[in-house]
């Protein structure tokens, strides 16, 4: 890499932990989504009985 690894390498590095935590942080914000959902579609259930 002419002499720039020790750049390079950190940067990819990075780059790919950034992309995983965006990955976790999307999964965790739908899980999320779906349980306020649910309970939200249980309350209203509960309301019209």
């Amino acid at each position: 890499m002419g002499g720039y690894a020790r750049f390079v390498w950190p940067s990819i590095g990075f780059a790919l932990s950034v992309l995983v935590w965006n990955v976790w942080s999307a999964l965790r914000h739908q899980a999320r989504t779906l349980v306020r959902v649910r309970r939200a579609l249980q309350m209203a259930r509960s309301e019209e009985s």
